[in-house]
């Protein structure tokens, strides 16, 4: 009997264990690289560029179809009620003159069917643009610019998403940070009120004081409280981002992100003025306006072409029942004479837009260049600074350890230093997100991700 119920309470033992570590075995470990790849792999807005890359190259080949010979296959059958006829009258064709007499032509009135009740048509033809060519030719180049630009916008996506998930990467790690130092604090405080607690038994402390911790103590549960909610706030952005589930997430420390340090700011602007993705946008915005007028200016011609053909038709006694064919086709709208001016002038002017799009483009990523230099050159300092302070914190800390462990100081001491231990990690974690946000704004500038 011992031994059943010693066996029942391991295996009650061992279902416990195994559900109570279920969320530990459920736990991801995700590193910076892995959040970006399965951020690039499940978002919509980058899904949504690569089909319009594949959409404007489908449009290439619609426009280059244009320039080939257009080949077309008719066909009819029709049934008809009434019939035409042609009368000619009795001696319309004049007189015969014969021995016996004259005869006239016809000698009674005559009446021939020019067609029959059923009546069937096919025939076939090609027509190959001429004059046209030039501007289909055009049409051809304004659609790869398209896709081009489509392509340009999907890179830009890219990198907009690779940088949204580094600032929700290090703002978890810095609220972690936090969460530490405020857990500190609290423990702290609250250990405080318990100091004084066991002095206000030996009369040696007032209730005014009492409140002010009881104070402190719901300050910093106010405190941990937040962090804990923007916690769950990132991590909802996060697990949105990159598609990851709803089970708990670890994100991995984060290496140290190597700078060129020898390239000056002219280097960096010289790079963003030929590989930035925006002035590329510009600069292709341009072009597309420049090829729209050399295709208004294509518009004047005349739709000049050739075409070939051969019909085959029965019931019709008038009209052969085959006839290969072949012609010039002429056709000019004059009318777009004088609105096709109008046109052009708008298109001057969309090209002039562009224009001044791409040199204010080109001022901006400049500004920008030199703004994400100086932050990084910045940052650089500051996290020299930081990284003494966690060197000195640490230190203190293992300090404050050895004191506790030979029972030269008080827990208080302990957990003060633990707290600005944690505040001085999560300085450095600031430090460092300033520092790779802005070198990402710099890779983003001069497109070198």
């Amino acid at each position: 009997m011992k031994t059943r119920n010693l066996l029942k309470n391991l295996l009650a033992l061992g279902a416990w264990l195994c559900l109570g570590t279920g969320d530990v075995f459920a736990q991801v470990s995700v590193t910076l690289d892995q959040a970006v790849e399965k951020a690039l792999a499940n978002n919509k807005l980058y899904h949504i560029k690569s089909l319009q890359v594949e959409e404007k190259t489908a449009k290439v080949q619609e426009d280059r179809v244009k320039a080939y010979p257009a080949f077309s296959v008719s066909s009819t059958y029709q049934y008809n009620a009434n019939i035409g006829q042609l009368s000619i009258a009795e001696g319309t064709l004049g007189v015969l003159p014969l021995p016996t007499g004259n005869v006239a032509l016809p000698n009674n009135e005559l009446n021939v069917d020019l067609g029959r009740h059923q009546t069937f048509n096919a025939g076939a033809s090609v027509y190959q643009p001429v004059s046209q060519l030039s501007k289909i030719k055009t049409g051809v180049q304004v659609a790869l610019t398209d896709v081009e630009i489509a392509e340009r916008e999907k890179v830009k996506v890219s990198l907009q998403i690779m940088q949204a998930v580094e600032r929700l990467y290090y703002g978890i790690l810095i609220n972690e940070k936090q969460k530490e130092e405020a857990s500190a604090k609290l423990e702290l405080a609250r250990l405080k009120l318990y100091d004084l607690e066991s002095a206000r038994f030996s009369g040696k402390t007032i209730d005014s004081n009492e409140s002010g911790l009881l104070a402190n103590i719901a300050d910093e549960e106010q405190n941990l409280l937040k962090l804990d909610i923007q916690n769950e706030d990132y991590m909802a952005d996060m697990r949105r981002l990159t598609g990851l589930g709803s089970g708990e997430v670890r994100l991995e420390p984060v290496g140290e992100l190597p700078f060129e340090t020898s390239r000056t700011v002219e280097d960096y602007k010289s790079v963003a003025g030929e590989n930035n993705v925006d002035i590329q946008l510009a600069i292709l915005g341009r072009a597309k306006s420049e090829l729209a007028i050399k295709a208004a200016k294509l518009t004047y011609r005349p739709d000049l072409g050739v075409f070939a053909g051969y019909t085959y038709q029965k019931g019709n006694v008038i009209f052969p029942q085959n006839n290969p064919f072949a012609g010039l086709s002429l056709k000019w709208n004059v009318q777009d004479l004088w609105s096709n001016k109008q046109v052009l002038r708008q298109r001057y002017l969309v090209s002039e837009q562009a224009r001044q799009h791409l040199a204010d483009k080109h001022d901006e990523v400049s500004n920008n260049v030199e703004k994400a230099y100086r932050k990084i050159r910045q940052a650089q300092s500051l996290i020299q600074v930081a990284e003494r302070a966690v060197t000195y914190r640490q230190k203190e800390m293992k300090v404050q350890d050895d004191k506790k462990f030979a029972g030269l100081n008080t827990e208080a001491d302990v957990l003060n230093t633990k707290s600005l231990l944690a505040k001085s990690e999560a300085d450095l974690f600031a430090a460092q997100l300033s520092y790779r946000l802005a070198i990402s704004d710099l890779k983003i500038l001069t497109e070198k991700y």
